[in-house]
């Protein structure tokens, strides 16, 4: 089936009238009802009962019609699509987002990106840390942001974006709210939040033990948002990091004598080849100032 059968079949369909649809589609009568009659012999029956003045639809052709619309207005749409997208019209962007990195670090760079392009067409996927390695491996995402990722794949490129410090997080009410630095001590008696999904949870897990503090006296949530609303509703503290969505329901103190940081990378492959809105978003994040988040 040639696209250009598709085509002088339409038209005969909107004119009902072979001659009419030969002038609109700009090709002779004889070339338009050849190519109808192959398309006929591929689908194995008649399109169009050939009456004068006008050709009539036959109950295959009711049937075909909207089959060969769609297929015909999807081609269409696939090559102007590619077109746009050489003529830079069209970004098209595949990012994969750790689930512990908050959204607004990328708002700004994305911000830039509707700017430079008139058609973005963006695909955020979150993951953990091994998920977001499997996104990179199939080519599903062309970077990624994440902290720290312990696999070994020798074309896993990575940039450092900034080092942020994990604070304490607890509700604006809570007795400790009011100091700006609190002692372990005074943490013994508290329910912990813990984020499941956190790439340093087994680190900051066996930092409080080592302080004689018991992590896993608490809840456990695999959601920022569950966290943000549990800190909210006073159900205990949690640490987090320091680029975490902070509202202004909750305070934030250190806790002297507890010290734990993460790195944040933006990661690639290396040698595969980047669209120009990934190359594009990669010079931007490295070049971003992140000064306000870093330690």
């Amino acid at each position: 089936m040639e696209m250009h059968q598709v085509r002088y079949f339409l038209a005969t369909v909107s004119e009902l009238n072979f001659t009419k649809a030969a002038e609109r589609c700009n090709v002779t009568q004889p070339s338009l009802t050849r190519a109808i009659k192959q398309l006929e012999d591929e689908l194995g029956g008649d399109l169009f009962r050939r009456e004068r003045p006008q050709a009539q639809l036959t109950e295959l052709g009711q049937r075909m019609y909207p089959l060969l619309k769609q297929c015909y207005d999807s081609a269409l749409g696939a090559r102007s699509l590619a077109s746009a997208i050489k003529s830079g019209e069209v970004g098209t962007l595949r990012l994969g987002v750790s689930r512990t990195i908050n959204p607004e670090l990328l708002v700004p760079c994305l911000r830039e990106l509707k700017r430079m392009f008139a058609r973005l067409e963006l695909k955020l996927m979150r993951g953990t840390p091994a998920e977001i390695v499997g996104f990179l491996r199939k080519g599903e995402a062309e970077l990624a942001v994440a902290a720290d990722i312990d696999e070994e794949w020798d074309r896993l490129d990575r940039w450092p974006l900034f080092t942020e410090r994990f604070e304490l997080l607890l509700n604006a009410e809570h007795r400790l709210a009011s100091q700006a630095a609190v002692e372990v001590a005074d943490l013994r008696t508290e329910a912990f939040l813990r984020s499941a999904h956190c790439e340093h949870a087994e680190k900051l897990a066996s930092l409080l033990r080592g302080h004689e503090l018991d992590p896993s006296n608490g809840h456990e949530l695999t959601s920022e948002r569950d966290l943000i609303a549990l800190l909210e509703a006073d159900f205990g503290v949690a640490f987090a990091p320091r680029s975490i969505a902070c509202p202004a329901t909750l305070k934030r103190a250190t806790v002297n004598g507890v010290e734990l940081d993460r790195s944040v990378y933006l990661y690639g492959v290396a040698g595969r080849e980047r669209t120009a809105v990934a190359s594009a978003v990669l010079k931007m994040l490295r070049a971003a100032d992140w000064s306000r988040y870093a330690n």
